[in-house]
């Protein structure tokens, strides 16, 4: 594999604004989630920004940014979008879509999405973590994945994703973490689709890829990064990282 780590990134956002030129101990969300992703070291890491002030930010800190700031639908557009500028020959034949809202996000994660992609039967590798307490399983922001690890196994196919406390009946339930890592021909396919009517219904376009035939491998890890979508967020974050 030859993977590129590309984070889709805008300054709309409904509960937070802005949030990735947000001040995190003096350093701007964005360039947090640019250095953790170089730490993983699995290959090169871009910015696909949304707006010009982030892709200034970036390329001011020495990163690599292009600016995807077509009315695309979501940041999986914008990736693919930017993939267009960042590798026109095709050399890259893995993608890492992570979010730029994970600035405490371990570098193992996003070597940890790779373990799926092993399989080449799978199109699409993602993470998911144990759910802790019950209060996170009746909640529908806590995204669910339905699989099963068998023993010691830390890849299982992901067969579903719901917002509903999925699987029903007593055993692990897994968190969702929206990371993904793409085989480049299941990135250009996937953007491609229409919206399906599972992912309508349940607001998750990852269950596009499903309805449309493609596979999904699910690698688990401990503990998943927390996404920084409010000013509490914001605020904690701020104390993580200030220690």
């Amino acid at each position: 594999m030859n993977p590129i780590i590309v984070i889709p990134a805008r300054l709309a956002a409904t509960r937070l604004p802005g949030k990735p030129l947000a001040d995190i101990a003096g350093k701007l969300m964005i360039l947090h989630v640019l250095e953790r992703a170089r730490e993983a070291g699995i290959g090169p890491v871009a910015v696909a920004a949304g707006d010009q002030p982030i892709m200034d930010a970036v390329r001011e800190a020495g990163g690599t940014a292009v600016l995807a700031d077509e009315d695309v639908p979501s940041g999986t557009d914008r990736v693919q979008r930017a993939m267009a500028a960042l590798d026109p020959q095709g050399r890259h034949d893995v993608v890492v879509n992570l979010q730029g809202d994970f600035p405490t996000l371990d570098p193992a994660a996003l070597r940890a999405v790779l373990l799926p992609l092993a399989d080449p039967g799978i199109d699409i590798g993602t993470l998911v973590c144990p759910i802790a307490d019950a209060a996170e399983l009746a909640t529908d922001s806590f995204v669910k994945c339905a699989c099963a690890f068998g023993g010691e196994a830390v890849i299982a196919p992901a067969l579903y994703f719901s917002r509903a406390p999925v699987p029903w009946g007593p055993g692990p339930h897994w968190h969702h973490i929206g990371i993904y890592a793409f085989r480049r021909a299941a990135l250009e396919r996937f953007v491609a689709l229409p919206p399906s009517p599972l992912e309508l219904r349940e607001r998750l376009e990852q269950l596009r890829a499903l309805e449309a035939g493609m596979r999904i491998g699910a690698a688990r890890i401990a503990h998943g990064p927390f996404g920084v979508d409010t000013p509490h967020d914001l605020d904690r974050a701020r104390a993580l990282l200030a220690r």
